[in-house]
């Protein structure tokens, strides 16, 4: 037939057949004559698999360099293929779970096993790993939209930490089948690691039970019991040495099934996290232009929903007019749209018109992993993310001063979801705003308003980072208010992105 493209795929697949027999010498032969078949028709959508499965030959023949150099070229394969892999292209559709993840994973799992691999040092194998799974997150995020995200300029958030908050520690906690990999960055010092022996099916289990208990009144004991296993995992083998650096900040980039729970529930058999530190979330290794908030120019575009539309399965939410008057009293200036007046209309017409650097929307919405089930809920229906996305990037391009926070304060994520933040991380990195605190579930609706009230009034204070006003907002609900004290109320909250 003359068919190269046909023909790749069959001596790549026989090889595969070889892989599954442990007949190692067969299966690299037929696999490098796959790939040289595929790079002649430049067809990366089949290169990268070949790739991939020389890599395994290698690694499982004991060539851990050559193993971990293949990875790296199906890595950049897939990295080039970007936009095809969210294409609606019918020919090159990829399960991402099971056909793309898995490469940046085994890549990651070699460099953090593989200390003594080549000529790399530790430090340039701590660092290729994380940029393995940056990579890895970002293609996430390009196939939950369907498209490639924007490219911004970025800021290594090594450097925030060296340079501008050297009271912030990063911990970049890593999932691999059979552990689990946390990279710790203290300002000042090299990059360290450690590794935790429990397997993915486990920290995703305790995770998901986690999630689970957060939610339900009667659990604070399960609660209490699951946070601190993840605590042991994730914070006490580093615990003495954060104390010892002076550390205040906590920022987590967290992995997988992590995204789905808040870091500030964690507990220590005394304490929860956020009694000692200020806690945000990065959803990569880099931030858009860092800079710390000015509590003296905030002026907010607040939509909200007390009552939702006509034959909504969602309930009413009294407290939003509290809430937004709380907001006022904290001293931040406010263009408002309530019920009837938020529509998708309207707030496209108030976000080209007004001057505002905080978005406050109170009001349903849903995190998932699908960018068609992610929505905020107005007047006249649900705003896809999509579209909710082009309102703010089409008001980015008009005005240069970028909106600083994004405050989404009755949303909830999919339960049951394991990849549902990734609309939460969708939303955040896509609307351009520095900063995104958002609600991971539903909570009571006057502890919303009392919540939101603290936050803003600690915000408006000098000196105050984003990350440590949403802390003095959670141990205000904690600790003033008994009827919030369970981590159910306090700890719905993450902040995402700039913690500044």
């Amino acid at each position: 037939m003359g068919d190269k493209r046909a023909e790749a795929y069959a001596v790549g697949s026989l090889g595969s057949l070889y892989e599954q027999n442990r007949q190692w010498q067969s299966a690299q032969e037929l696999t490098q004559q796959a790939l040289i078949l595929s790079q002649a028709v430049n067809a990366p959508d089949i290169t990268y698999r070949w790739q991939w499965q020389l890599a395994r030959l290698l690694r499982a023949q004991g060539d851990t360099s050559g193993a971990i150099a293949t990875y790296r070229e199906a890595v950049k394969t897939l990295k080039a293929l970007r936009n095809d892999l969210v294409a609606v292209n019918p020919e090159i559709q990829f399960n991402f779970r099971d056909e793309v993840e898995p490469v940046y994973r085994e890549l990651v799992a070699l460099l953090l096993s593989e200390q003594k691999s080549g000529e790399a040092t530790p430090q340039q194998n701590l660092a290729q790993a994380r940029e393995t799974i940056e990579a890895l997150q970002l293609a996430e995020l390009d196939n939950f939209f369907r498209e490639a995200c924007i490219e911004a300029q970025p800021v290594a958030i090594d450097n925030v930490v060296d340079r501008d908050n050297p009271t912030a520690a990063v911990i970049y906690p890593i999932i691999l089948p059979d552990r689990l990999e946390v990279i710790l960055k203290i300002p000042q010092q090299p990059l360290r690691h450690y590794t935790i022996h429990q397997p993915q099916t486990q920290v995703e289990q305790t995770v998901e039970r986690l999630q689970r208990s957060l939610t339900e009144p009667d659990r604070t004991k399960d609660v209490r019991t699951l946070s601190q296993q993840i605590y042991s995992w994730l914070i006490q083998p580093i615990a003495s040495e954060l104390q010892q650096s002076g550390v205040k900040t906590l920022v987590f980039v967290p992995d997988g099934a992590l995204r789905n729970i808040p870091m500030s529930a964690l507990f220590d058999g005394k304490q929860y996290l956020v009694e000692k530190y200020a806690i945000a979330v990065s959803p990569g290794l880099q931030l858009i232009n860092p800079q710390p908030i000015s509590p003296a120019n905030l002026k907010a575009l607040t939509a909200g929903l007390s009552v939702p539309p006509a034959n909504s399965p969602f309930p009413p939410l009294p407290a939003v007019r509290l809430e937004f008057n709380l907001i006022q009293q904290a001293g931040v200036a406010i263009a408002e749209l309530l019920d009837r007046a938020f529509t998708s209309k309207s707030l496209e017409t108030k976000i080209d018109s007004t001057s505002f650097n905080v978005v406050h929307l109170a009001t349903h919405g849903q995190f998932s992993s699908q960018a068609e089930n992610t929505f905020i809920l107005a007047a006249d229906g649900p705003i896809n993310v999509r579209k909710f996305d082009d309102l703010l990037r089409s008001r980015n391009r008009r005005r240069p001063n970028a909106i600083e926070l994004l405050v989404l304060s009755a949303c909830e994520t999919a339960i049951g979801d394991r990849r549902a933040a990734l609309g939460l991380a969708g939303i955040a990195v896509r609307a351009g705003a520095r900063s995104t605190l958002a609600s991971l579930w539903q909570i009571d609706d006057e502890a919303t308003a009392i919540f939101i009230g603290e936050f803003y009034k600690q915000l408006t204070k000098t000196k105050l980072t984003r990350a440590e006003a949403l802390r003095q907002a959670q141990l205000n609900l904690m600790k003033n208010y008994p009827n919030y004290r369970r981590p159910g109320y306090w700890a719905a909250y993450v902040l995402v992105g700039n913690w500044l």
